[in-house]
Parts: C-alpha cells; sequence; structure tokens
C-alpha cells in the first residue's frame, strides 16, 4: 500500500511538471468525450491520457486499501481527485 502511495504522489508531482500549453491542448479519452487527432493522425494529449488512466487506476487501489494510514490515504485520494479534475478540465479547455 506505502509503494502505491508512493506512485499517488509521485505521479502528482509529475504532473505539476506538465506544462500548462501542452495540457491546453488535451482531448477526452476515457472521460466520455470525443477524441481528436492533430495533423499527424495521432491522438493529440497522449500522455494526459494515460495520466488520467494512472490517477483512475491509483484511486481505485486507494478507494480499496483497508487501512487508513492515519488519514493519509484519505488525503492522497482528494489529491488523486483533484488531479483528475483539473486534467479533465485542461482537456476540455482545447475544444473552446
Amino acid at each position: 500500500m506505502l509503494r502505491k502511495l508512493f506512485a499517488v504522489v509521485l505521479m502528482m508531482g509529475l504532473l505539476t511538471m506538465i506544462p500548462a500549453s501542452s495540457m491546453a491542448q488535451g482531448t477526452a479519452g476515457s472521460t466520455g468525450q470525443a477524441r481528436t487527432t492533430h495533423k499527424g493522425g495521432g491522438e493529440r494529449h497522449p500522455k494526459i491520457r494515460k495520466a488520467i488512466r494512472a490517477l483512475q487506476a491509483a484511486k481505485e487501489d486507494l478507494e480499496d486499501a483497508s487501512h487508513d494510514f492515519g488519514g493519509h490515504r484519505v488525503e492522497a485520494l482528494e489529491a488523486v481527485n483533484n488531479a483528475l479534475k483539473q486534467l479533465q478540465e485542461a482537456l476540455a479547455a482545447d475544444k473552446k
């Protein structure tokens, strides 16, 4: 469980390094929105979509955890939810 918590914290740190300009260019994947492609024909923001999938997996693991770790599990879950929200908003902003 501590490895999963560490992975979540690491992912959060990596997400903060993604430039805002690249986040604003995203499109949705597993978020239920249509995907768009760029001139090269590939998906526009595969790294953002990969991060969303990783965060969704981490969220499931945190929700299934049997121990609270002194409240840190709950805080990590809140951070994951916030990161998911921000990435989904970034993808939606690209469509405007």
